[in-house]
């Protein structure tokens, strides 16, 4: 199976409890006005493996857990669940983003699957109007779901609102629920 995959950070502290496998999914129908992320909507771009992202994931040491963001990751719910069961049968934790709530997900083909996968999820569209930026959320309608009990959620919204790192190569790469509010 394969996944439309905008970008992976291979180690993040800004997108879940601990440092994380981060991937965004390339490709979003929601639009939600003032999007961070609006470079991933368009649904184009290369398709990854997810067993050649497992192996990445499997490869990275000292992390805590997969989070999946976008994009829209339940827009290739069968690939963002096969990788979401992967992360858990490495004894991994699992969070996603959606613009989705957790009602439209349970509706959606192969929603189910991904929720099954998931042990926090963060849903809802982003609104501009009701920036929060803090605890995981970009909005205050968003909501912070605990599909399992490995976390609480003062540990989930404990988590560090941005991270800015610099490569090797010398690119910035901001991560996070966008603190700075960057205009694009």
């Amino acid at each position: 199976m394969k996944l439309r995959v905008h970008a992976i950070e291979p180690k993040s502290r800004a997108n879940g409890p601990g440092a994380r496998f981060v991937v965004w999914v390339q490709g979003c129908t929601l639009g939600c006005a003032g999007c961070f992320n609006p470079s991933t909507h368009p649904a184009d771009g290369p398709e990854t493996a997810v067993a050649d992202i497992v192996a990445q994931l499997a490869a990275t040491p000292n992390i805590e857990g997969l989070s999946l963001s976008g994009g829209e990751p339940l827009q290739q719910a069968d690939a963002a669940a096969e990788l979401l069961a992967a992360a858990h049968a490495l004894g991994l934790s699992t969070l996603a983003f959606s613009g989705y709530t957790l009602d439209e997900i349970r509706e959606l083909p192969g929603g189910p699957a991904v929720l099954a996968q998931l042990d926090v999820l963060v849903d809802g569209r982003y609104v501009a109007g009701d920036r929060l930026a803090t605890g995981l959320r970009g909005s205050a309608n968003q909501r912070i779901h605990l599909l399992t009990n490995r976390y609480r959620l003062d540990e989930v919204e404990a988590t560090p609102v941005a991270e800015i790192r610099i490569s090797k190569a010398g690119d910035v790469v901001l991560t996070g629920v966008n603190p700075l509010k960057l205009r694009r």
